[in-house]
């Protein structure tokens, strides 16, 4: 119950998020925050991450929610506290964005930053979530996740002949 309930409280925050900036997006076009840094800019993006594959709503409506099974029914068979933080993470933001896409046809994009003078790609709550539930899971693959090769490694018995 526990990951249901922060699970939506993150979708609510999101959604919250982006309905003030759907409603009040003549007040945001390049509204500064840290000059040259950090800026809200109201966006409708009609592609993914970097506005690629422009009016692939139904390609990706279709693929979140085979994504996102796929995820829940992992995060139902594993209890490594990591693995299930990061896939929480990636679900809710990718629900987020999927709400918008069912609901709009499009998703509302306000974060807009330029680190060292690079016009970074303009994101949203639900999109911080996916990143930060992708890192974690880099993590938990790199440094928890052990494959198991064979029914003997794991028994530590040794398949040598001895003489």
């Amino acid at each position: 119950m526990f990951w249901i309930i922060i699970s939506v409280l993150l979708i609510v925050i999101d959604q919250l998020s982006k309905l003030y900036f759907l409603n009040n997006q003549l007040l945001y076009n390049g509204y500064v925050i840290i000059d040259k840094f950090f800026y809200l800019t109201y966006l409708e993006n009609r592609g993914a991450a970097f506005g690629i594959f422009q009016d692939g709503r139904w390609f990706f409506i279709i693929t979140t929610i085979f994504a996102s099974g796929v995820m829940v029914w992992y995060f139902i068979k594993n209890n490594n506290f990591l693995l299930r933080v990061s896939l929480m993470l990636i679900v809710s933001g990718g629900i987020g964005n999927l709400i918008d896409r069912v609901f709009r046809g499009f998703v509302v994009d306000f974060l807009d930053f330029y680190p060292f003078g690079y016009d970074f790609p303009i994101f949203n709550f639900a999109d911080i979530c996916v990143t930060v539930g992708v890192f974690l899971f880099v993590i938990y693959i790199i440094f928890v996740y052990k494959e198991l090769d064979d029914e003997n490694t794991l028994s530590g018995v040794n398949n040598e002949k001895q003489d």
